[in-house]
């Protein structure tokens, strides 16, 4: 394995808002995704030590600006990713909505463009563009929406958008407004990453095949002039035992029939997205036959959910030594998620966290009586030792 970088990494959660359960592709184990399970999965994130949540978008989700501007206010540190979609939003009412709601979060807010992989899903709001055309709209909708919340007051004509003495009133509290983080693995997405946006994110691929996508992006940023974070979507699978984590990854999976993985595929193959072609040829697009794709990845979620489709699955070091490599290709930012998402936030930040170098601390120490990893007193006044007896 590649030499780790010392440097400080990012560490995600993700908000279920297109749904949650113990199973894939089943209502068996379900559960309501409603406001107040929303509410305690970002305060666990934000108690947790969680950098950050992505919120999805698209009309299998709850919307995105709704949800982020519902929890901002109980959470004091986590920051929201929340989509922007060209096209769908014209540039200049997106810069009032992100200089809002950086405003109103005390400047937690990060922004991550989505241009929109399913034709079927893009004409449905009214997209009727080709793959290189939405890129185009990509690139004029970061133009604009990038200069007002810079404090330009923006005139500009291109081939999909026009707008005239654009501007916002009220800045957002981020300096040249929050972070823009953008996925895509076309050369479309590659020119527009590497031209406009700061944090260039990947789904999960063995690392031979991240490592060879980031050497290109590099390559393209660097003859922009600039330089980008990276960023990695991976689902994660830990136990105490390695042997407990495949059980768990099994157990997933078990619900599924092949008629739900064939409609899943279906609906997959009818995108245009480069990046979800890459990441149904992990599994042979729809074969459950070796869905282990590399040391500690799998590919099986993939078999139902689109986008992001593998997960690290092992123990606690394992999993930490998995992001280890990642992060010596020079990914600063992940993002995680696990089922169902309240439990797994936990899990994953009892067992891994305390083993990755986490640009903030994992857990607020403050001297609180009964904060920290104590357990329960033991005969009303006694705390447990580290390790437990034998007996």
């Amino acid at each position: 394995m590649a030499e780790a970088t010392h440097e400080k990494i990012n560490v995600f959660w993700f908000l279920p808002t297109h749904g949650d359960g113990r199973y894939l592709g089943t209502s068996q184990g379900g559960r309501p995704v409603d406001l107040p399970y929303l509410q305690q999965v970002a305060i666990a994130a934000d108690n947790l030590g969680y950098y950050g949540v992505l919120i999805p978008t698209g009309k299998s989700c709850e919307d995105s600006w709704l949800v982020a501007a519902a929890l901002a206010p109980i959470t004091r540190n986590l920051r929201y990713l929340v989509a922007v979609r060209p096209g769908l939003q014209p540039p200049s009412l997106a810069a009032r909505m992100a200089a809002t709601l950086d405003r109103l979060s005390g400047g937690r807010l990060l922004i991550n463009v989505v241009t929109g992989g399913d034709p079927v899903e893009n004409k449905g709001d009214g997209i009727f563009l080709s793959h290189s055309e939405r890129y185009e709209v990509t690139k004029e909708f970061l133009t604009i929406f990038s200069r007002l919340l810079q404090g330009e007051k923006v005139d500009f004509s291109g081939k999909h958008l026009r707008v005239e003495g654009a501007e916002i009133l009220f800045p957002p509290v981020q300096e040249n407004g929050p972070p823009i983080y953008f996925g895509g693995s076309s050369p479309a997405a590659i020119d527009v990453a590497a031209k406009q946006v700061d944090t260039w994110l990947t789904w999960g691929e063995p690392l031979p095949q991240v490592a060879e996508k980031i050497a290109l992006m590099r390559k393209h940023a660097a003859a922009e002039g600039r330089e980008l974070e990276y960023g990695i979507r991976l689902h994660v699978i830990v136990r105490e035992t390695e042997e407990e984590a495949w059980a768990a990854a099994d157990r997933l999976i078990s619900h599924l029939s092949e008629e739900t993985i064939a409609a899943a595929q279906k609906v997959f193959s009818r995108m245009d997205s480069v990046g979800q072609a890459r990441m149904s040829a992990l599994h042979n697009s729809g074969s459950r036959e070796a869905l282990v794709i590399g040391p500690n990845l799998w590919a099986g979620i993939g078999l139902v959910r689109g986008g992001a489709g593998t997960a690290l699955v092992g123990n606690p070091q394992q999993v930490a030594d998995r992001i280890r490599e990642y992060q010596a290709l020079g990914i600063k930012n992940f993002i995680f998620s696990g089922y169902p998402h309240l439990e797994e936030a936990h899990r994953f930040a009892d067992l891994v966290m305390p083993l990755l170098p986490l640009e903030q601390s994992s857990r607020p120490r403050k001297n609180f009586i009964n904060t920290g990893p104590f357990g329960e007193t033991i005969g009303g006044d006694q705390r447990p030792q580290s390790q437990a007896s034998a007996s």
